[in-house]
């Protein structure tokens, strides 16, 4: 029994990708018995399969009884390009950090939510202890700092309505209007937004904004505190380095 198990289910697996294709080659909708016949499946194992896979968002059943992919597929497809954008740029923060002897990190601003989407650090470049998650630290971090500037204020608003700001270190700024202010008082400083000791006492940050297409991001490095004069030798790099970034994720393949 245990010896028939293994091949069992890969035909099973075999028959569900086979039935997916099918699927895929009619944007239209295609009823089962169709399918079935395209396959050269049984309509009963046809029928288990479409249940199956309707039930795990792979396929969907439309209202006059045919099939169509489902939107399990167009979110795998979606990570698949985030990972090889990714991928594109991993190099790059790589050199970011060997050229500054400080952590990398990317920020992407995804469904109202300011999201870490890669970390590069290593022996001589520690990553800074996140004890608070970003999606809840916008408001003490260069990088989350340098997402809200480049929001647009109904957007801004929204965000800060959605977020407490919570007292994570002494220098931690808890008051919206006056987040607001120095993040207007920011733009005319230049691309960068820093944060000392802010999110987490003994390091220091500095960001820059990126994009993703339409979609807002940051890019920044984090060093000991002790370190904080070099934060602004600094900017001239990661300014260069956030173009370059922004265009690898931007690239479509």
């Amino acid at each position: 029994m245990g010896g028939q198990e293994g091949p069992t289910l890969i035909s099973s697996v075999q028959r569900a990708f086979r039935l997916m294709e099918a699927v895929g080659a009619h944007e239209g909708g295609v009823p089962a018995k169709q399918l079935a016949r395209e396959t050269g499946l049984a309509l009963g194992t046809a029928y288990h399969l479409l249940r199956t896979m309707v039930h795990d968002g792979y396929v969907r059943k439309l209202d006059d009884g045919t099939f169509v992919l489902g939107e399990r597929l167009d979110a795998l497809h979606a990570g698949s390009r985030d990972q090889a954008a990714l991928s594109r740029v991993r190099p790059t923060l790589t050199e970011l950090r060997d050229g500054l002897s400080a952590a990398a990190y990317l920020t992407l601003y995804e469904e109202g939510e300011i999201r870490v989407a890669e970390i590069v650090d290593g022996p001589k470049a520690p990553r800074v202890d996140l004890w608070v998650g970003f999606e809840d630290a916008g408001h003490a971090t260069a990088l989350g700092k340098s997402v809200l500037r480049e929001l647009d204020a109904e957007a801004r608003a929204e965000y800060l309505s959605r977020h407490v700001m919570n007292d994570l270190t002494p220098r931690t700024i808890t008051y919206r209007a006056e987040l607001l202010r120095r993040l207007d008082a920011a733009v005319a400083l230049g691309p960068a937004v820093t944060d000392i000791e802010e999110y987490c006492l003994g390091t220091a940050c500095i960001a820059v904004p990126i994009r993703q297409g339409d979609t807002i991001g940051s890019l920044g490095i984090s060093l000991d505190a002790h370190r904080a004069a070099c934060l602004d030798d600094a900017v001239k790099t990661l300014v260069a380095t956030a173009e370059r970034v922004s265009r690898g994720l931007s690239l479509t393949i």
